[in-house]
C-alpha cells in the first residue's frame, strides 16, 4: 500500500461530526490515535511533529478533535469529561 492521507469526519452523534485526519504509511504496523479535547488540536505543530515521527517508524496516525471549533470556544466543554469521553467512545 502506498502512503495515503484522508481528511475525514467522525460522527460523534446525530448532529455532530468531528474533524480528523488519517495518514497511513506504506506497510503500517498499526495506528496511533490522537484525540484532542483541550489546549491543542489536530492542527497543533507539536502534535503533527509527533505524528510524523510515528509515521516514519511505520505507524499510521489518526488525529482528531473531540470538540468542534464552536464547542471549543465554550470553556465549560473543555472540562466536560462526560462529553469528551462520550465523543472518544463514539469515535
Amino acid at each position: 500500500m502506498v502512503e495515503g492521507e484522508a481528511a475525514l469526519g467522525i460522527p460523534a452523534d446525530a448532529s455532530v461530526v468531528l474533524p480528523g485526519e488519517l495518514i497511513v504509511p506504506d506497510g503500517a504496523a498499526g495506528v496511533v490515535a490522537f484525540a484532542h479535547g483541550s489546549g491543542s488540536s489536530r492542527l497543533s505543530p507539536r502534535n503533527r511533529r509527533v505524528a510524523s515521527a510515528l509515521r516514519a517508524r511505520g505507524m499510521a496516525t489518526l488525529l482528531f478533535d473531540l470538540l468542534t471549533e464552536p464547542e471549543a470556544e465554550n470553556r465549560a466543554n473543555v472540562f466536560d469529561i462526560r462529553l469528551l469521553a462520550g465523543r472518544l467512545e463514539a469515535a
